[in-house]
């Protein structure tokens, strides 16, 4: 039977969910950076990251961001077959929600069209729209914001599949190691292996959204997560680039099936503001 959600109701629920993202830090972001002070041995990483959540905390408090880049609106749909969206169109609802949220939230507006020579178009539209349909009537959406810092030093690639795991892994070490203090570590890495190349960028960018401390579900490739993150943990990076144990507080990995002539892989960098919210209409 056919769910009816009005364009409305979703543009109320992006505007309120942009502000969420923006203002409170996930409690399981907050238990890894707690996680990550009692590991750290680095006087300088200690201090980073008694500040991080001391920011936390107040941008929780007095409702402003976390941090000042609010960043591109990315917005993940996972529609049910069953739902009949009315009242106009869903891009266009979207977008509306951003746009309320961002302007009452008083969020910074960072995008710009044209890209090579554009001017900020006001509202920080349009997001980024990424939609999966699946059985059901409910829609779920996620918004997460992603900063600048973070998302340059992001990267992807074609390996030749005889590279294996010993070539994916050099390339995230690589592409970590590269970015160095510049995406605000302590970091979530988001990995992407397999599909092609514009499939494993999706899939590294959907790593970050899961839960922190949740593994992947097969073990190889839970390993794989575990064996990335003492890696990373080893380079010395520490919180804030100043040195330490904890670069990073989680790495994440999603596979997809490949071609027999390629290995993609990307590298979807998260900054310590781990920031999203969901909900189900």
């Amino acid at each position: 039977m056919t769910r009816i959600i009005t364009c409305d109701e979703i543009t109320r629920a992006v505007a309120d969910l942009c502000r969420q993202a923006n203002y409170y830090l996930g409690e399981d972001v907050r238990g890894a950076l707690e996680g990550a002070l009692a590991r750290e041995v680095s006087p300088q990483g200690k201090d980073v990251l008694n500040q991080l959540l001391e920011n936390a905390a107040i941008a929780a408090t007095e409702e402003v961001p976390i941090c000042q880049d609010t960043g591109v609106a990315v917005v993940f749909l996972e529609l049910g077959q069953e739902v009949q969206v009315q009242g106009g169109y869903l891009y266009d609802a979207i977008n509306a929600g951003v746009r309320q949220g961002y302007t009452e939230g008083y969020l910074r507006k960072s995008m710009v069209y044209p890209p090579l020579d554009g001017r900020n178009t006001g509202d920080n539209t349009p997001a980024i729209i990424h939609t999966e349909i699946v059985p059901g009537d409910k829609l779920t959406i996620t918004v997460a914001p992603k900063g600048g810092g973070s998302e340059n030093m992001s990267a992807a690639v074609m390996l030749a599949p005889a590279a294996g795991i010993r070539g994916v892994k050099e390339f995230v070490l690589e592409t970590v190691k590269k970015a160095g203090p510049n995406p605000c570590p302590p970091l979530i890495v988001g990995v992407g292996i397999g599909g092609n190349f514009e499939k494993c960028a999706l899939l590294a960018k959907k790593a970050l959204l899961r839960p922190l401390g949740e593994p992947h579900p097969l073990e190889g490739i839970a390993a794989l997560e575990r064996d990335l993150l003492e890696s990373i943990n080893c380079l010395g990076i520490g919180p804030g680039g100043f040195g330490g144990r904890m670069t990073a507080l989680a790495v994440h990995v999603e596979i997809f099936a490949r071609h027999i002539a390629s290995l993609p892989v990307a590298v979807n960098i998260q900054c310590h503001a781990a920031r999203h919210k969901s909900i189900t209409l």
